[in-house]
């Protein structure tokens, strides 16, 4: 009877233990939301009218595209007059011949006057002060084109900053303004998104995300098109401090969509033991 007895208790006893392995194994999971890695509000430094509105939502555009366009055909105007005064060189174009003649005039008398003198010193004085004003003038009209250089650069700087163009290749998920309306420096305009490269934000409790480091790398369940599939992610944030409210820490892991597959917005998921390894599904 003892020996049925301990064999009972011991057979519990086992039990017991292995119940309380597997919870200890047992892996919670989290679920979060996916946000795409590069998202813009895209604003204009310069107020005016809304001429063009190249876009509409939901339209893939390539870095560098243009989007939207202010009436600039007054700084078209003055960048077009500053062009045709910069690219006007007939006066240092002449003024240049004019040194050059005078330099041969001038080293011409003065080898005549070196050596027979037949050329006054006064005509040779002449010539050199002529010359020296020539050369100062093409210094002068030099430095005049490089002043227009500058004026066109800035006239021209005026007409890129009244148009918008996309600084990085996305889809466009909102278009703000219209045609014909006015537009305030740093109002949005439009909003830009990059869904290539995405991770998915969740909050655990410490006691989950205590062995969880940047650099790891943790299989997310995605729900895409109703199905889930699992992506290879890298951890690339863990919030230093937990929220004071209700003790949960921010994690951040990224994963690459090239294909569109997950759109921003999803819910996605992982897997963490309380010692914050992994847990393979």
């Amino acid at each position: 009877m003892n020996k049925r007895v301990w064999q009972m208790a011991g057979r519990l006893a086992f039990g017991a233990g292995a119940l309380l392995a597997a919870q200890v194994a047992r892996a919670d999971q989290f679920i979060g939301l996916v946000y795409p890695e590069r998202e813009l509000a895209l604003s204009l430094g310069q107020g005016g009218i809304i001429s063009q509105v190249a876009v509409k939502p939901g339209q893939a555009v390539k870095a560098g595209q243009a989007l939207l366009t202010l009436d600039d055909r007054m700084q078209q105007l003055e960048m077009n007059r500053r062009k045709v005064v910069m690219e006007d060189r007939s006066e240092l174009n002449a003024t240049v011949d004019r040194a050059r003649v005078l330099k041969g005039l001038y080293e011409d008398s003065k080898r005549v006057y070196d050596k027979t003198g037949s050329v006054s010193r006064d005509e040779l004085s002449r010539l050199e002060v002529e010359y020296s004003a020539a050369r100062a003038r093409v210094e002068q009209l030099e430095a005049q084109k490089g002043r227009e250089r500058l004026e066109f650069e800035s006239a021209r700087q005026e007409v890129a900053m009244r148009r918008l163009n996309a600084p990085i290749a996305g889809v466009i998920t909102r278009v703000q303004p219209k045609v014909g309306e006015w537009a305030k420096p740093g109002d949005l305009m439009m909003e830009l998104v990059d869904p290539a490269a995405c991770y998915l934000k969740l909050n655990v409790p410490m006691k989950f995300a205590q062995g969880v480091r940047a650099g790891m790398r943790l299989p997310v369940r995605l729900d895409t098109s109703g199905s889930a599939d699992t992506v290879n992610g890298k951890v690339s944030f863990v919030s230093a401090v937990a929220d004071p409210a209700s003790g949960l820490v921010e994690i951040r892991i990224a994963f690459a969509n090239a294909k569109n597959l997950v759109r921003p917005g999803a819910k996605g998921s992982i897997e963490l033991r309380a010692a914050g390894t992994m847990a393979a599904r």
